[in-house]
């Protein structure tokens, strides 16, 4: 479900985009790779605690790479897609004290071309610890996915997720929605949600929370680089 949906995004999205970057490098083979041939070595590039990071692996840069979910306590290591997270410039708290609720949104890579009616962008989320993860949209309709995914902050908590947007670059006003987390539950399923749970729109972000490692940006070293960058790609890696 969540591949096919940034499928989708992207299919129009990627369209012209070999035209805006380096004569080697092709944006649009780079999104329909299923597996990426760079030799750069892994970064953590957002860590929850001693055990839950999100490493960088196989990149071109800090934007082009595939990003993978690891909890070595659990034996999790489940990969988050190519070109997603890592582009994600906004703020993020995983502050779920049990550990199970946990949420990593995504953007898209700088330069890429949306379209006339914009990209979908979504978050993942579980709700067991990092076993199983799904999506939630958090922005419907972006023109610049990477730029604008700096206006939001994502909170986990024991019993929500957060979205917050702030609702300009030259205003402290935000807007925030919380979506219920149940166990089990899976949105964008034909399921409804339990009875006495719904999606709340503009209330109040909690705040006082943090990740437990204290990170709640992604961090790359952009020094870190491939001795293979301008190796061809192409859908059948």
């Amino acid at each position: 479900m969540v591949r096919k949906l940034i499928a989708l995004a992207l299919s129009a999205a990627a369209v012209g985009c070999a035209a805006q970057q380096p004569w080697s490098f092709n944006l649009g083979d780079f999104l329909a790779a299923k597996e990426l041939p760079y030799d750069s070595p892994p970064q953590v590039i957002y860590r929850i605690d001693d055990h839950r990071f999100v490493t960088l692996e196989h990149y071109r840069d800090c934007n082009h790479g595939e990003t993978f979910y690891n909890d070595t306590k659990r034996n999790i290591r489940k990969m988050l897609g190519i070109g997603y997270f890592e582009n994600f410039q906004g703020k993020i708290i995983n502050a779920d004290p049990s550990g199970n609720n946990i949420a990593l949104p995504v953007a898209f890579p700088p330069r890429l071309v949306c379209g006339d009616r914009g990209c979908t962008v979504v978050l993942f989320y579980s709700t067991d610890g990092g076993e199983n993860f799904h999506s939630i949209v958090y922005m419907p309709n972006s023109f610049d996915p990477y730029q604008d995914s700096k206006a939001y902050t994502i909170i986990a908590t024991n019993d929500s997720i957060y979205i917050n947007q702030k609702l300009g670059e030259t205003t402290n006003q935000t807007e925030t929605d919380r979506y219920p987390m149940i166990p089990g539950f899976v949105y964008f399923s034909k399921e409804k949600l339990p009875a006495g749970k719904r999606i709340e729109f503009d209330v109040q972000a909690p705040t006082g929370l943090r990740t437990p490692s204290g990170q709640d940006h992604i961090t790359c070293d952009t020094l870190i680089r491939p001795t293979n960058p301008d190796v061809p790609l192409n859908q059948d890696n």
